[in-house]
């Protein structure tokens, strides 16, 4: 149902422009994030529990909604909308742009406050940040997190959206559920959360890139993907590199994350500069739901 798919991909853009996201107390994620909070202890097997946790949880998030968009295949209209929902719910860009926006503005109106507002887009010990570390903090998260969080979900919607609708919406949630699995547990002091760190790397790999080319292509500047791919592999993550550092190179600044790594094309950024990331991020996101709506018609 080429249509339908496309259709579902407008609305969840429509609802991400109008809404931003749906309430936390009904917020799908939130509600998976629930499911996966009594896996986050530590546990005698850790190895073991963590690997039946990163395959049987997204497995049945996916299913679930497989399920309820297939049982819904008896109206065009109502398979649409509900599909649409989903995809809602497991994208985000306005969000993001908002977030980082208003920790932009208060990085040069009120650093402390600034500092705390990080913690929506970083999970960095802010405490000592200085004005151009917290922007290049929220620079950073607006390239990884437009992958994560938009790029990866739609990219898996509209490559299976030609071959079955409910298998569209099913591999968006998937997606976001193995993300979010990583966002909870994959840290180096959990080891119950290693194997869903590796399906995130795996599951990651490819639209990390594609973002990295919606970067290039939303700046005109095609060179800053062979400027980037210098530096890419500085971060110890094998794919936000791409995003962070295609950002970094089509703004000509060095974003920092101090102690861990440093991507450097010029200075640190200003508050001009992180607020054109914010628009680049933005038109990158756009694009990435024209495109998926396209990719889904076929």
């Amino acid at each position: 149902m080429p249509v339908t798919a496309t259709a579902a991909v407008g609305l969840a853009a429509l609802l991400d422009r109008l809404v931003a996201e749906p309430p936390a107390s009904v917020h799908p994620v939130a509600l998976f994030g629930r499911l996966v909070a009594p896996a986050d202890r530590a546990w005698p097997a850790p190895t073991l529990v963590g690997s039946v946790v990163a395959v049987s949880l997204p497995l049945l998030a996916s299913g679930a909604v497989f399920a309820l968009i297939r049982g819904l295949g008896f109206s065009t209209a109502l398979a649409a909308l509900t599909t649409g929902l989903v995809l809602f719910s497991t994208t985000s860009l306005r969000l993001l742009t908002d977030e980082a926006r208003r920790v932009v503005t208060l990085s040069n109106d009120d650093l402390p406050a600034a500092r705390t507002a990080l913690r929506s887009l970083a999970g960095r010990d802010a405490s000592a940040l200085s004005g151009s570390e917290v922007r290049s903090a929220a620079v950073e998260s607006l390239g990884e997190n437009l992958a994560d969080g938009l790029v990866a979900p739609l990219a898996a919607f509209a490559l299976v959206a030609p071959l079955s609708l409910a298998g569209a919406a099913a591999a968006a949630t998937w997606v976001k559920a193995v993300n979010t699995l990583d966002s909870m547990l994959g840290y180096p002091h959990k080891p119950h959360g290693t194997a869903s760190a590796r399906l995130d790397d795996l599951t990651m790999w490819l639209p990390a890139r594609l973002t990295a080319v919606l970067i290039a292509a939303v700046a005109l500047d095609p060179g800053a993907l062979s400027r980037a791919r210098k530096q890419a592999r500085n971060p110890p993550s094998p794919n936000s590199g791409w995003p962070m550092a295609t950002l970094a190179a089509v703004l000509g600044v060095a974003l920092e994350k101090p102690g861990v790594y440093v991507l450097d094309f010029g200075s640190a950024p200003s508050v001009a500069d992180a607020r054109r990331a914010g628009a680049l991020v933005t038109r990158a996101g756009l694009l990435a739901f024209a495109l998926a709506g396209v990719v889904a018609w076929f």
